[in-house]
């Protein structure tokens, strides 16, 4: 602490720069203040005021009856300049509540001269001076509180103009009733004043001058006073510390007139409890983000700094946090800080138009179906470029139609709070779901256009990523077919000559029993090779073999057959579902399927396989309760060749059992999450509805 001494000499060179400020200020008001302004006289009698009473500091002591006098007559000065501030636009005349509260303030300081005169006179034991002290102080305290709420309804009130001219004569005003409050407030509770603020009110007061000098200058009306949103914030959490910390003072004090040992265990009781509630709160993520909420909201004209959203935005998306995050991750995260959502999803439309989970992050408890949403909710997106506020969804508010698109476990998630659309050329890319942020509001007019923006700028980054996975895609099939060339080529070759040696075989063979042999051998083996060269020449053409009634039963026994001995491979469930469908190629995609779900199982681990129908389709299931797979891999990875999971494998099962299937009409659904496993549902469409629709379609064809 610093010693008596030096505060002595600090508030002496305090109170006289603060004299020499208020000369300053009252030559600029007189000489550049705006002569028009109704308050220009009051500007000056107040800073002149206040500049005598700085000089009578500064000469006998901040405590010297001739001091307290002038300090009186400053006030009052201030107190008759927010009466003339009111009368700039003529509020002193409209607003009757107005006069006798500044009558009030100025009758309440004119009390002081006379605690002033008991003081000096009639004090004469140390109690009657400590009550007196006491309540001069809680009388200025009264007027403190009523200026600054004067000076709110001031500044609050006013047109737009008017606060232009009003804003730092109320900040300069403010400035100084906020110190004094302080001040008188700690004065009160601690019964004598505090010396390092008595030291320092000579450079407030200083400090009052040159604010209020700047003001009353015309050039003055267009400066804005602009803090960064950092500061502001710090500012602000500063004053909710200081508030705490007084309430907890004013307390405390009240406490302590219990007296007696009790009264001093209640109140250092109370001590303890509030430090450890200050220790639980401040701390806390949902006060911090209240405290940026409020500021923002009554600090700044917008509620967020476009600059520095840009600025975070492009380096969350350029840089992962982590070498685990992918891209996908990354956009969600960088449109959720933007809101400070604790978490997203994003989105993104299959072959089927239908929203599909892309990516979710920090968001894992929230349960999603699948398909996430229906193509007719994407094409609304698309079309409206419209960002959901799902809270309006959830009161029944419906802007266009949205309501009957919304999913229900969109609807019933509680903490979701809005859908982003994200647009690349009126195409829609994706959508971003955000979870409610901590501190509870709701959307406005600029998170909506702030959302539709960002998003579109995200949507351009998705699309570049997707078309630059389509051309390495490209790439690798090109090199593909350029190496299944030569293997197409030499299994020709082979397929030819086995071929001539059994045209030579018969001609030639003088063994009968050897030639026999011989030519089914051989033609077996050109049969097969054939077979493969077939196969493998209309390897994702998209074409067939001959379709025929198959029972999926039956192809599923003789799969589940072909790894007797080497897993557990168990049909739980068959029943009788008859198809059009080529044999040989369902047997392969789900051989394919079913060697995946081991691959993917520990050594004991069973696979489950089953055969329904639900009257349209015929479904085989492949359920498997392996290490999963996360939703980026099932969008990104495992229908996509040249892709796999496994160590050296080659990641072209799953894609040629999927193209298998969709060649002959069918679908190939996934179902996977990470630590649970994965169920693969092969779909086709039964006998009796194919043929339903082949006579719809010849109908239509007739009509044509």
């Amino acid at each position: 602490m610093l010693d008596a001494s030096y505060l002595s000499v600090l508030g002496y060179f305090g109170y006289l720069l603060g004299a020499v400020a208020c000369a300053v200020g009252i030559f600029v008001i007189a000489r550049k203040g705006a002569k028009e302004r109704s308050d220009r006289t009051a500007a000056i009698t107040a800073v002149g005021l206040t500049g005598l009473w700085c000089i009578f500091a500064a000469a006998y002591g901040s405590s010297a009856p001739a001091t307290l006098m002038a300090e009186i007559a400053r006030n009052l000065g201030w107190v008759g300049l927010i009466l003339k501030l009111f009368a700039n636009d003529g509020r002193d005349e409209t607003l009757l509540p107005i006069r006798p509260v500044i009558f009030t303030l100025a009758f309440v300081e004119l009390l002081q001269p006379v605690l002033l005169l008991i003081a000096l006179r009639f004090a004469l034991t140390p109690e009657i001076a400590s009550l007196t002290f006491q309540i001069s102080a809680f009388l200025r305290l009264l007027v403190a509180i009523g200026a600054l709420v004067l000076l709110h309804n001031l500044y609050a009130g006013g047109s737009a103009s008017s606060r232009q001219l009003l804003r730092w004569s109320t900040i300069a005003l403010g400035c100084a009733y906020a110190y004094d409050l302080n001040f008188y407030g700690i004065a009160y509770l601690s019964g004598s004043a505090p010396m390092l603020l008595v030291a320092m009110r000579g450079i407030i007061a200083g400090a009052f001058a040159i604010l209020l000098a700047f003001g009353s200058s015309p050039a003055s009306a267009g400066l804005q006073f602009s803090p960064s949103r950092a500061v502001a914030f710090q500012s602000f959490s500063l004053v909710i510390i200081g508030a705490y910390l007084l309430g907890m003072m004013v307390v405390t004090q009240s406490l302590s007139l219990l007296g007696g040992e009790v009264g001093r265990l209640v109140q250092i009781g109370f001590l303890v409890l509030a430090s450890i509630a200050a220790v639980l709160w401040l701390p806390s993520q949902r006060m911090r983000a209240w405290i940026r909420v409020t500021v923002a909201k009554h600090l700044f004209q917008h509620r967020y700094d476009y600059r520095q959203e840009w600025l975070r935005f492009t380096q969350t998306i350029g840089h992962a946090a982590s070498r685990s995050e992918s891209f996908h991750e990354r956009a969600v995260k960088a449109l959720a800080d933007i809101t400070e959502s604790p978490g997203g999803l994003l989105l993104s439309p299959n072959e089927e138009a239908e929203l599909e989970l892309v990516a979710r992050w920090q968001w894992p408890t929230i349960q999603h179906s699948a398909p996430a949403g229906s193509y007719q909710l994407a094409a609304m997106l698309e079309e409206r470029n419209f960002v959901l506020d799902l809270d309006e969804v959830r009161a029944g508010i419906d802007r266009i139609g949205e309501n009957a698109l919304v999913p229900d476990w969109l609807r019933n998630a509680e903490d979701a709070w809005a859908v982003v659309p994200l647009l690349h050329f009126d195409r829609l890319v994706g959508a971003v779901v955000l979870a409610r942020p901590k501190a509870q509001r709701s959307l406005d007019w600029e998170d909506f256009d702030l959302l539709r923006v960002v998003g579109q700028q995200l949507a351009s980054y998705l699309a570049e990523q997707s078309g630059q996975e389509a051309l390495m895609e490209a790439n690798r099939f090109d090199e593909f077919n350029r190496r299944i060339a030569f293997v197409m080529h030499d299994i020709k070759n082979l397929a030819s000559q086995l071929a001539l040696l059994v045209r030579n075989a018969e001609k030639h063979a003088d063994n009968p029993e050897f030639r026999a042999d011989m030519l089914v051998t051989l033609r077996n083996s050109a049969d097969k090779l054939n077979a493969l060269l077939a196969r493998l020449g209309r390897y994702g053409s998209g074409q067939v073999s001959t379709r025929e009634l198959i029972d999926l039963a039956g192809v599923a026994e003789r799969v589940v057959a072909r790894f007797d001995g080497i897993h557990d491979v168990t049909i739980t469930r068959s029943e009788t579902c008859t198809v059009y469908a080529d044999a040989e190629g369902v047997e392969q995609a789900l051989i394919h399927l079913v060697q995946n779900a081991i691959d993917a199982s520990e050594a004991g681990s069973p696979v489950f396989v089953q055969v329904s129908s639900d009257g349209l389709s015929g479904l085989i299931e492949i359920v498997d309760s392996g290490a999963g797979m996360s939703p980026a891999f099932v969008r990104n990875g495992l229908f996509k060749p040249f892709v796999s999971s496994k160590n050296g494998g080659f990641g072209i099962g799953a894609y040629e059992a999927r193209e298998i299937i969709r060649a002959m009409g069918g679908r190939l659904n996934v179902e996977s999450q990470e630590g649970i496993g994965s169920r693969f549902i092969l779909s086709l469409t039964v006998a009796a509805a194919q043929g339903l629709l082949t006579k719809n379609k010849d109908n239509q064809s007739e009509v044509a």
